[in-house]
């Protein structure tokens, strides 16, 4: 067996970083250019702070770590960060759509690719899920808090753990549609609410530090005690095993056992890298807007740690209630209720908008690349992935609808954490086998950073209950079937690789014209007839050189002016030289007169020295471009009056333009074509 078809049969095929940044695809497979670093930095903050800055503090605090979260929190921070720094040297390689899909295609081949992608949905899908019931309990909530009055035929619709929600399915119905029509409201809303929820934050943190008393934090580590049933993690499973230990909360392990519940707060940051196609100079802007919106959300979450911890025992937080807004009513600030109210359905509905984008894109760049079906990819009229948004948006409301997903949070944490590992090593792969790729961002110290991410990263893994990982597996289980049923057959990769080699060699520069094609000797015909211009020789200028001359089939199939390979696809050209046209000297002035070559933006004085017209026609030549019964046709030489091109595209007014020439430049010139003969000849 060939190389070539244990490539084309083999799983492990890898994706060119050159083709992964784009030159494969075509026009409708691209996205528009809409973001920018500050965009980007917004895009950031809108998922990675969400309504878990106004719950997850406490409820950790409550029952995991005590006010020992503030360790949690930054032991969560610095793992995302190291993530982070993977992430930004691989999107400064590797910007487009798919993140963490794209670069595994990249360094370890196509099904790692389609793993990590598919955990990517996983965590994508439920992340939209989850967050737009936390947004219906929420927002239920607020009407409550400021009264409203809800009538009762609504009332068992709203604010429902599992079931029907109509306030979960309007909203994402609602965002949906806005990203399907290629809505600029999208991204104008996002900056209000992302701006909006900073306020609320900065309230919440000043008003809490208002309320600070450093007794509260005492006992910084609470003392150890036994797990609730159904929160064991793999790690006191394993433990267990050795040990014989038992599960526990609080103490030590609490801090780390919370950490993972954390990072599920964090995550966003790598969303980012979902938006690399539509971004200016992605490879700088995409780190650069990574980086910053996570140190922003990092500070922002250990000050509402402080805050939340600083007010109140953790001993008098009861679980079962908003733990931040029951805080502020211990201290007396109940307020502070309302204006939180408001944070939280604004934070998340910039969760659910950014989550939805990101889920769009990695569905849309799967397409692209075969292992989903090719025409979710195609873009709409919309210049947005309308296909990709309505798919993978209706999963989401079905998903929402259909399944009690407040129970599955930790599915989104390890469908992430999975692509956290995948990235990091990837960077260590690339380092091998691409160090010749231009990296404008690069992690410090790659080879230690990397692998100590890659150790992080599988700690907060091992902190996840036991369920958890059933659950992924029977997911990535269903994924890998779909890959071998489908994805391994459909892949662009396996297309191109099967597609058959050409049959004739490229086009490449000629000394002689091919077998079967006179060469130009320099001598013409005869004198012309009935005025005009000489009539050229039989085979002067090779067949297919004229109009009215039947072209072979070209020998050079894929060069630039080979047959159908023409960028406006109006006919054959030829790789080979043409003949120069230069009217004798007695008729200098006659052709002068007739708007031959002695008028336009070429002319000269030496009439002997102006580039030749190969298209324009002899009167005594008879077919559809002779002078006689055509002298309108579009390639008629200037003296007919009737020639509806006079002066036009085709007319001796200007430079007359060779339909079978080159495109013009921006600037609106010609380019100089590859070959030196011609009426472009120097």
């Amino acid at each position: 067996m060939t190389w070539d078809v244990r490539m084309r049969n083999n799983m492990f095929r890898r994706l060119p970083v050159e083709q992964a940044t784009g030159r494969l695809y075509g026009g409708r497979h691209r996205l528009r250019v809409v973001y920018r670093t500050r965009d980007l930095i917004v895009l950031g903050l809108g998922v990675m702070i969400g309504s878990g800055i106004f719950k997850i503090s406490g409820e950790q605090a409550a029952t995991t770590a005590g006010p020992s979260v503030i360790i949690s929190f930054l032991i969560a921070g610095g793992v995302c960060l190291l993530a982070a720094l993977s992430y930004a040297e691989l999107s400064s390689i590797v910007p487009v759509a798919g993140s963490a899909y794209s670069f595994s295609y990249v360094a370890f081949g196509e099904i790692w690719a389609w793993v990590v992608g598919w955990a990517l949905v996983l965590e994508l899908l439920l992340a939209a899920s989850v967050v737009a019931r936390a947004w219906s309990l929420y927002a239920t909530q607020a009407l409550a808090d400021f009264a409203v009055p809800v009538p009762s035929w609504l009332a068992g619709v709203i604010g429902q753990e599992k079931g029907f929600d109509l306030f979960a399915f309007g909203i994402l119905v609602l965002l949906i549609t806005m990203l399907a029509t290629g809505s600029r409201l999208s991204l104008r809303s996002l900056w209000f609410m992302v701006m909006a929820k900073l306020i609320v934050i900065g309230l919440v943190v000043a008003t809490g530090l208002k309320f600070f008393h450093a007794g509260n934090l005492t006992p910084f580590v609470p003392p150890e005690q036994p797990a609730p049933d159904g929160a064991t993690t793999v790690l006191d499973a394993l433990l267990g095993a050795v040990t014989g230990s038992k599960p526990g909360v609080f103490g030590i392990w609490g801090i780390f056992a919370a950490a993972p519940a954390i990072a599920f707060a964090y995550i966003g940051f790598d969303l980012i890298a979902t938006a690399s196609e539509e971004t200016d100079d992605a490879p700088r802007k995409v780190p650069r807007g990574m980086l910053t919106s996570l140190a922003i959300a990092v500070v922002l979450y250990v000050a509402v740690a402080v805050a939340m911890v600083g007010m109140v025992s953790t001993d008098r937080l009861d679980p079962a209630k908003p733990l931040l807004a029951t805080a502020f009513g211990l201290v007396g600030a109940d307020s502070m209720g309302k204006i939180i109210d408001i944070g939280a359905v604004l934070a998340l509905t910039t969760v659910i908008l950014v989550v939805l984008i990101s889920l769009t894109r990695v569905v849309f760049s799967m397409s692209r690349d075969g292992l989903l079906p090719r025409p979710i990819a195609v873009m709409s009229r919309y210049r947005v992935p309308s296909r990709a948004t309505l798919v993978a948006g209706g999963a989401a409301v079905v998903m929402s609808q259909t399944i009690n997903v407040l129970t599955l949070e930790q599915m989104v944490v390890i469908g992430t954490l999975f692509a956290f590992l995948f990235v990091s090593a990837a960077v260590l792969a690339l380092r091998r086998d691409r160090p010749d790729l231009h990296r404008p961002f690069r992690v410090p110290a790659a080879p230690v950073t990397a692998a100590a991410t890659i150790l992080a990263t599988g700690w907060l893994m091992l902190n996840l209950k036991v369920q958890t990982w059933g659950y992924f597996a029977v997911w990535m289980a269903a994924g890998i079937v779909i890959y071998l049923g489908y994805g391994r057959r459909k892949s662009q990769m396996k297309l191109l690789l099967d597609a058959p080699p050409p049959d004739r060699p490229v086009a490449a520069p000629m000394d002689a014209p091919p077998p079967g094609v006179a060469p130009f000797d320099g001598s013409f015909a005869g004198p012309p007839q009935g005025g005009g211009f000489p009539a050229p020789a039989p085979g002067q200028y090779g067949a297919g050189s004229r109009p009215n001359v039947p072209a072979p089939e070209s020998p050079y199939p894929t060069g630039r002016y080979s047959v159908g390979r023409r960028p406006s696809g109006r006919g054959p050209g030829e790789p080979y030289e043409r003949a120069p046209y230069r009217p004798a000297e007695g008729y200098e002035r006659e052709a002068r007169a007739q708007g031959g070559p002695g008028r336009g933006r070429y002319a000269r004085d030496d009439a002997a020295e102006q580039p030749d017209d190969p298209y324009a026609l002899d009167p005594g030549v008879p077919g559809p471009f002779a002078s006689g019964p055509h002298p309108g046709d579009r390639y008629s030489a200037g003296q007919f009056g009737s020639n509806p091109y006079e002066g036009g595209r085709y007319g001796t007014g200007h430079h007359a333009r060779d339909p079978y020439d080159q495109e013009p430049h921006e600037d609106g010139e010609h380019e100089e074509p590859p070959y030196p003969g011609g009426r472009h000849r120097r």
